[in-house]
């Protein structure tokens, strides 16, 4: 069992303090944290920084910790322009980048990207294969429905090879067929209930064991949002009104989702997270970010290993 911690991005304008930033970092690589995750949040009334950003600044402040996004609604960027920027962090992290990617769904707001409502799952896949060849092809030329390259370089490589692992997101069956077919491991989303997550990965693993890829060497995470607080009643209050502020509405199963209580109600939330097949759990406060990240792993991570 693994734990991660989310990277700050919540951030109104003029508040981002460096310092705080780079303690931050300093302090969860004594803790001994596996990894530190963002998320994608471009447009919304939530003062969220970008992820590529905040994952930059931090691959500077750190020196052991991996770093990801969970996940880049990578339909709506260009592959050649995302996968530019995630090879320029694995350099400059040393080859500790992890890419997380997924569709959106339909509710995205598409014509504010240019994108297709109709053909935006094609759009996603070969966003995802075109990237891959950059990753680790001399000379790519590639004809796709949405890109065309003709022997286009794209240097330097990461420095993982063949390139970053890439995690899918994603909560339906056909999401779910994408992610072992063209991914290196499965995320669940914070907003998924853990018992809709245990149906996942149940179907993940036979999903692989009918293409003939080893469980072993395709790992499962799962995101939990989590507010601590002696005071169930305030963690719960807190906690929904920061969920509400990041998803623009109250949404009961995302708040449901989520773990907001005693540290003994943490415990037994996240216990069943992972025995429902978390590899990698990715603890995410809503606020008071380094004051999770010290109980977390005072009072909530040693009972779980």
């Amino acid at each position: 069992m693994r734990f991660a911690i989310a990277i700050p991005q919540f951030c109104a304008d003029g508040e981002f303090d460096p310092d705080a930033f780079r303690a931050y970092f300093t302090r969860a690589e004594q803790l001994g944290y596996d990894s530190a995750w963002a998320q994608e949040n471009t447009l919304g009334a939530s003062p969220v920084l970008g992820p590529a950003e905040v994952m930059t600044y931090a691959a500077a402040c750190t020196q052991r910790l991996r770093l990801g996004c969970v996940v880049f609604v990578s339909t709506l960027h260009s592959p050649v322009h995302l996968a530019k920027s995630m090879s320029t962090i694995d350099q400059l992290s040393g080859g500790r980048l992890d890419v997380g990617v997924g569709t959106g769904g339909k509710g995205r707001p598409f014509a504010a990207f240019g994108v297709d409502p109709q053909r935006y799952v094609a759009r996603f896949n070969e966003g995802v294969t075109l990237m891959k060849a950059l990753w680790t092809q001399e000379r790519v030329t590639f004809d796709g429905e949405f890109w065309q390259l003709n022997g286009a370089a794209m240097e330097p490589k990461p420095v993982q090879k063949p390139h970053p692992p890439v995690w899918f997101g994603g909560s339906s069956e056909p999401a779910l067929r994408r992610a072992v077919r063209l991914g290196n491991g499965f995320f669940g989303a914070g907003s998924t209930p853990t018992a809709a997550f245990a149906g996942q990965v149940q179907f993940v693993r036979a999903t692989l064991a009918q293409a003939g890829r080893d469980a072993a060497s395709f790992p499962i995470a799962k995101r939990v949002y989590v507010a601590l607080d002696s005071d169930a009643g305030r963690a719960r209050k807190r906690m929904n009104a920061a969920l509400e502020g990041l998803y623009g509405r109250r949404v009961a199963a995302i708040e449901a989702a989520a773990f907001a209580g005693t540290p003994a109600d943490c415990v037994r939330e996240v216990r069943e997270v992972a025995d429902a097949g978390a590899e990698l759990i990715l603890f995410t406060a809503m606020y008071d970010q380094a004051e999770h990240a010290e109980r977390l792993a005072a009072e909530i991570i040693p009972q779980l290993r």
